[in-house]
C-alpha cells in the first residue's frame, strides 16, 4: 500500500496558514478515511482535518503549536 501524505487543505481566501492545536490520534493508530486526524486553528476558525484514507498514521510532521501554511504536509498514513 503506497502511503498517503495529509496536507493542509485549502481555507478559503485570505487565510494561508493554520496552527495545530491538537491531534486527535497518535503514530500507530489506525485510522478510516473521514474520521478526523487533527484539530487546527486560525484566527477565523477552528476546524478538523479528516483522514483522507484508511490506514496507519505512520508519522506525524507538524507538532502540536506549530504552524503551518496551506499544502503543507501533516502526517503520513499508510
Amino acid at each position: 500500500m503506497r502511503a498517503k501524505e495529509v496536507v493542509l487543505p485549502e481555507l478559503g481566501e485570505e487565510v494561508d496558514e493554520a496552527t495545530v492545536s491538537y491531534w486527535l490520534h497518535q503514530e500507530g493508530d489506525e485510522v478510516k478515511e473521514g474520521e478526523d486526524l487533527v484539530e487546527m486553528t486560525t484566527d477565523k476558525a477552528t476546524f478538523n482535518v479528516p483522514s483522507p484514507t484508511s490506514g496507519t498514521l505512520k508519522e506525524i510532521s507538524a507538532e502540536e503549536g506549530e504552524t503551518v501554511k496551506v499544502g503543507q504536509k501533516l502526517a503520513t498514513i499508510e
